[in-house]
């Protein structure tokens, strides 16, 4: 039985864009998966554990084989369990608007939260870091209200697919699928939105 997680990084609720673009590929996707689990983990809920000095030295520790104690054994563990909060998942959905040409930082949050040493990547001295993540799927739609592309450098740069991408690469998850909402200020949002909208229930439909 297949299990998606929807990953919302969005604070707007359901004023986001990116979100009500996901709804539409989940609703395509609960058509075509009636018997499928389909849970959402909205980062901004307050259940993300900080990433802060303790979480800092207990990763550190644990890559060096030390023993964890106090602050940071209590951060580790807070660690472990969002990791298997999204691990227990085979199929992920991530919502995630452009923030400032990148990503917003609960969803760094995240990412620095769960990719821990024996979680997400292996080290080896000689083939570098070993993803730990593989045989799972990811959508993820992207949106931005100024940056488009095909549009100069004085409209911002792209910093939030290219980094996104590269982390779910990294950490073993390469069967990825874009949908993509970037009208730039001008542009028909009714229309854009619509084709993204559309898009997401293509992709949803052999996810």
């Amino acid at each position: 039985m297949s299990r998606l997680l929807h990953i919302s990084a969005s604070p707007r609720g359901s004023a986001s864009l990116s979100r009500g673009i996901a709804e539409a590929f989940l609703a395509e996707y609960r058509d075509g998966h009636p018997g499928g689990e389909v849970d959402h983990f909205d980062l901004w809920d307050g259940t993300l554990p900080e990433f802060g000095p303790a979480a800092a030295g207990a990763k550190m520790t644990v890559m060096t084989g030390g023993e964890l104690a106090g602050e940071q054994k209590s951060a580790w563990e807070d660690a472990v369990a969002t990791f298997r909060r999204f691990d227990a998942y085979d199929k992920y959905l991530f919502s995630v608007p452009m923030w400032n040409g990148g990503v917003p930082y609960i969803l760094k949050q995240f990412i620095d939260v769960v990719s821990q040493p024996g979680l997400v990547f292996g080290i080896d001295g000689e083939r570098g870091y070993l993803p730990l993540l593989s045989g799972k799927r990811a959508a993820v739609v992207y949106t931005s209200a100024v940056w488009a592309p095909g549009l100069g450098a004085e409209w911002g740069e792209n910093a939030q697919s290219p980094f996104f991408e590269g982390w779910l690469r990294w950490a073993g998850i390469d069967d990825i699928q874009g949908i993509r909402f970037h009208p730039a200020l001008w542009g028909d949002y009714p229309v854009e939105l619509k084709k993204a909208e559309e898009a997401a229930r293509e992709v949803a439909k052999t996810f």
